[in-house]
């Protein structure tokens, strides 16, 4: 089965699992250094629906410090397709996540819970992604899994000098 797909593939799919009463749940970020954290994060998803979604965010919009991504999004991709709690994946077409939930519609979107605190988020797209998911019927969530951060990871044990 392919996993990796379009975002408009995705909303095709999502259209017809949700015509047949699946519920389906989405997660987004740049999972840049696929760690225990996020798959604790995805399996914690997947209880909730049918079906789990997760969209990357592209390599011209991880800003988050020197040499970032430190994967390329085709490997990020490929990472997050490989586990087998993850349903499908697509590389998100816009620099957040707010235009992509307003295409997939999720019944839930998911966030770790270091983004309950909205200080947290650095992106600062939080309240948008909030606002867009209740504004196609969706409901937030946050997961309770123990909470790693890639950037922290990369900075603190992998030289950026290189």
């Amino acid at each position: 089965m392919i996993k990796i797909l379009s975002v408009s593939q995705i909303s095709t799919l999502v259209t017809k699992y949700k015509k047949n009463k699946k519920k389906v749940v989405m997660c987004h970020g740049a999972f840049d250094v696929l760690h225990y954290g996020h798959i604790a994060h995805f399996e914690e998803a997947k209880k909730m629906a049918d079906k789990l979604i997760v969209t990357v965010t592209p390599d011209i919009y991880v800003n988050k410090g020197p040499k970032r991504p430190f994967f390329r999004q085709k490997h990020r991709l490929e990472a997050i397709a490989a586990l087998d709690v993850v349903d499908f994946v697509a590389l998100n077409e816009y620099p957040t996540a707010v235009n992509t939930i307003k295409k997939l519609k999720p019944n839930f979107y998911c966030k770790g819970p270091d983004y309950q605190d909205y200080k947290n988020d650095i992106s600062g797209e939080i309240l948008n992604e909030i606002n867009a998911t209740k504004k196609t019927g969706g409901k937030v969530v946050y997961t309770k899994d123990i909470t790693f951060s890639s950037s922290r990871l990369i900075n603190s044990f992998i030289s950026t000098q290189s």
